[in-house]
């Protein structure tokens, strides 16, 4: 092997190394960045080709996480603070919006299966329901009112 074979071999490796390790952190941070209801949007859609945006529905709030090379950016609301859940339905795939009641910007995903976006406002209802106590029924004597 000549010189010029050795350097253009060993820059062919270090490529193939670079490339590797960039498919790596981007499939590693597509993975799911929570335990329990996470959805992820799709690769296919504007915004979300390496790093797609992931919502969490718990409980007790509502997350939005959008990684980057270097760490990612967060944004929860508490459940007690969305006050609406918006869809919108494309032909492939749908927007979510959700509002807070507490004047914070809203969480916008784009890109997620239409099936998600239901889930995600099913979800997040079945969990404003059972934080205020299964429908709004109060008893007198209750101390919720």
């Amino acid at each position: 092997m000549t010189d010029q074979q050795t350097w253009l071999a060993a820059a062919v490796v270090a490529v193939l190394v670079i490339a590797a390790v960039l498919a790596w952190t981007a499939w590693r941070k597509g993975r799911p960045f929570a335990a329990g209801d996470v959805f992820r949007a799709s690769r296919l859609s504007a915004g979300n080709h390496l790093f797609p945006t992931q919502v969490l529905v718990t409980p007790s709030s509502v997350v939005q996480c959008t990684p980057r090379w270097i760490g990612r950016e967060e944004e929860s609301i508490h459940i007690t603070h969305v006050s609406s859940v918006k869809i919108d339905t494309g032909l492939l795939f749908s927007d979510v919006c959700v509002e807070t009641s507490g004047g914070s910007d809203p969480i916008r995903c784009h890109g997620h299966r239409k099936a998600d976006a239901v889930r995600i406002k099913a979800l997040i209802e079945r969990y404003q329901t059972e934080h205020y106590g299964g429908g709004g029924r109060r008893t007198v004597g209750s101390a919720l009112f």
